[in-house]
């Protein structure tokens, strides 16, 4: 028998708030405004977002487009409280993907589903996304809100990411170019990323740190190093293409050296590296401490080498002076050997 009760069902009483939805867009709309080209011509707010690109000089445009999330590094936000921070690694995970083959980022926009909309949390996301934009030099152009009560548990939330950029096709980085002998360069990463965080909270866990604490060899306390954003490569690629010819470059996520760089590179070549080039942060020194064996660490973690870069030997001055001058910290941790395989180390 059906109750008359129920006529008395709501939507904002099954947990969604349309009303809260619609005040935070308006806000979102006001954020997005500091990162939008005058090529986007219709942004938040409607059901698309439309994107006017410039195609002057090219011969053949190419769109690329890249999507990633934040993975279990957004559970330490949730512990921590510390929001503002994780929406520059979502922006960094699908940017530092596409420029791998020269492209420029256009445009992103992305996906925040949570149990119940908390406005001041949701804008220190949109916050931390808008500041990754401008460090990648591209729009914001929308994305999505949805609140999904007894989804997930109260106070946390996920995010989704989505990078569209574009390349003139005769310009694109491919790997084919590689060859024998090509120097390998490699640039800092501001420490683990955005990958290997179940591995990182279960060490953490397993030895009862907090994260509220200020440990040996670290001046912040070990949720705010851990939070450390993902660096956005978008101004080195920018820098180096001016300089020279690039072979292939590479964004090391999880997996590692190991399981990235090997993607970029013809079947002919393999990569040899040198660890001791590598300066490898303090926080996975803090990390093999707590139990993690190196070799664990190496497979799984960027051990501070956020992105690779590999370029002909004529071309390796150019490249590196450039990086030197846009402050990149550059570094040569090997070079390219004849022969397919595995990346070796010495």
């Amino acid at each position: 028998m059906l109750c008359t009760a129920m006529s008395d069902l709501t939507y904002k009483a099954s947990g969604v708030d349309t009303e809260a939805q619609d005040d935070f867009t308006s806000a979102i709309g006001r954020l997005t405004s500091k990162a939008r080209s005058p090529q986007v011509l219709a942004g938040v707010g409607g059901f698309a977002a439309a994107f006017a690109p410039d195609l002057t000089g090219m011969t053949r445009p190419v769109l690329i487009s890249g999507t990633d999330g934040v993975g279990t590094k957004l559970k330490l936000a949730f512990e921590t409280g510390i929001h503002n921070t994780i929406g520059i690694d979502l922006v960094a995970m699908c940017v530092n993907d596409i420029l791998t083959v020269g492209a420029k980022p256009l445009f992103f926009l992305d996906y925040f589903a949570v149990d119940k909309l908390n406005k001041q949390v949701a804008l220190q996301i949109i916050e931390g996304i808008v500041e990754g934009c401008n460090q990648a030099g591209c729009s914001l152009v929308g994305g999505e809100t949805a609140e999904l009560p007894g989804f997930y548990h109260p106070g946390e939330y996920d995010l989704g990411g989505f990078a569209v950029g574009i390349v003139d096709e005769p310009k694109m980085i491919t790997g084919a170019n590689c060859k024998p002998g090509d120097p390998i360069i490699g640039i800092p990463s501001s420490g683990i990323h955005s990958n290997g965080f179940s591995l990182v909270r279960k060490a953490i866990e397993s030895n009862g740190f907090s994260l509220d604490t200020v440990y040996q060899d670290f001046d912040r306390p070990l949720g705010e190093v851990l939070l450390t954003p993902t660096i956005i490569y978008a101004d080195a690629v920018e820098a180096i293409l001016k300089a020279a010819p690039i072979n292939a470059m590479a964004h090391i996520t999880g997996g590692g050296i190991n399981g990235n760089l090997p993607r970029v590179l013809p079947k002919d070549v393999h990569p040899t590296l040198h660890r001791a080039a590598i300066p490898v942060p303090p926080v996975y020194k803090f990390l093999e401490k707590a139990g993690i064996a190196q070799e664990e660490m190496w497979s799984v973690f960027n051990m501070g080498v956020g992105y690779i870069i590999v370029v002909s030997p004529e071309n390796f001055d150019g490249v590196f002076d450039a990086l030197e001058q846009a402050s990149k910290a550059p570094f040569v941790i090997g070079r390219l050997l004849s022969g397919g395989g595995e990346v070796t180390w010495t």
